[in-house]
């Protein structure tokens, strides 16, 4: 398997784990689709960039930079509604980099 279909399926796994408790919620499908589309998006980068950083950092930086348009309107209503996307974003975006480093190297 090559390195960008690695990071596209961790990036779907990612987006089911963030998803999940969305749905237990009971959120708009608009904030469900948005979410984990992101994190499709997310696993792709990773995948595809070579920032010459480790894996959990960089999954870090680029979540982060991918999380910051959607941070800013989320925030603006309640900024206390930051505090799980932050939470997240910090702990899936350390994971998908990690894996997408470890299972990737065998990649080509």
């Amino acid at each position: 398997m090559n390195k960008i279909k690695l990071g596209l399926l961790l990036g779907i796994a990612a987006g089911v784990i963030d998803v999940a408790p969305m749905i237990m919620m009971k959120l708009p499908l608009s904030a469900d689709l948005s979410a984990f589309s992101m994190w499709v998006i997310i696993g792709f980068f990773i995948a595809a960039t070579n920032i010459g950083i480790k894996g959990a950092v960089k999954g870090i930086v680029i979540s982060f930079l991918n999380l910051l348009p959607a941070a800013i309107i989320i925030s603006a209503g309640n900024p206390m509604d930051i505090i799980p996307v932050v939470s997240m974003t910090l702990i899936l975006g350390s994971m998908l980099g990690f894996l997408i480093e470890k299972a990737g190297k065998g990649c080509y």
